[in-house]
């Protein structure tokens, strides 16, 4: 008979096989990356919210509680309260950013430029595309994968610049198709170079905060509603921008 393992290399053995779940959380966040955004255009709308649910069915298998998902109905209450002050918040600062006409002109991204549109994207496409399946995926996932190997600071230092990362492929036409942008950072290709820089330093904050949000309320909810307030509400601004401009 095969001789069982001494229990003293029983946490080594587990601290293992937690960094081999990370190392598979990342590898299948990149290649859902890659799908996405450099394969058809049914891919990019279907891969990242199936990949989302594909890695918390999986970590569930290998072991990880909701709890450690930020998926505990015991944190639904307190993740609602941290969510409604955190739209709050982004709402106020949206606002005013299209008010005044220093920062109004960034908010000219020509995808938002009709309020249908606006509409479709922020309160469909935002929530099912990109807040709920990418907080699945990184405050969720990722999150409870990382925090079983590094901890806290690790979570906060790797988590939020793998987010910042991811943001690359979706930034590749973020300079060219926002006036602001061109008008500060120029349509060149330094311009382009500079304004995924700025894209991924950007989210990658945007992350940490997200992260904070998790950790503080222990629940996805909260990370959520701010990732859709400052996409969402941005998109919804963005066309109302557009129309007082064009009008």
């Amino acid at each position: 008979m095969e001789s069982a393992l001494p229990a003293e290399y029983a946490p080594t053995r587990h601290r293992v096989h937690a960094y081999i779940d990370v190392a598979v959380v990342v590898i299948v966040l990149t290649c859902t990356n890659l799908i996405a955004h450099f394969t058809t255009a049914w891919a990019n709308i279907v891969t990242v919210p199936i990949a989302a649910l594909v890695l918390v069915a999986m970590v569930r298998r290998r072991g990880l509680g909701w709890a450690e998902l930020g998926l505990s109905p015991r944190h639904w209450r307190r993740g609602s309260l941290w969510a409604l002050a955190a739209v709050g918040v982004v709402l106020a600062a949206v606002a005013i950013g299209a008010a005044l006409p220093i920062t109004r002109p960034f908010f000219l991204a020509d995808r938002y430029a009709t309020i249908s549109g606006a509409l479709i994207a922020s309160m469909i496409v935002i929530p099912l595309q990109t807040a709920i399946p990418e907080e699945l995926a990184f405050r969720g996932v990722l999150h409870g994968t990382l925090d079983r190997v590094v901890g806290a600071r690790g979570v906060f230092a790797a988590g939020s610049m793998l987010f910042g990362l991811w943001h690359i492929a979706s930034s590749l036409g973020l300079t060219s198709g926002n006036k602001g942008l061109t008008g500060f950072l120029g349509g060149g290709l330094a311009g382009q170079v500079i304004g995924i820089a700025l894209a991924v330093v950007a989210t990658a904050a945007a992350g940490a905060v997200f992260t904070w949000l998790r950790r503080r309320s222990g629940s996805l909810l909260a990370p959520i509603a701010l990732h859709w307030a400052v996409n969402g509400a941005g998109a919804l601004a963005a066309a109302l921008v557009w129309h007082v401009t064009m009008n």
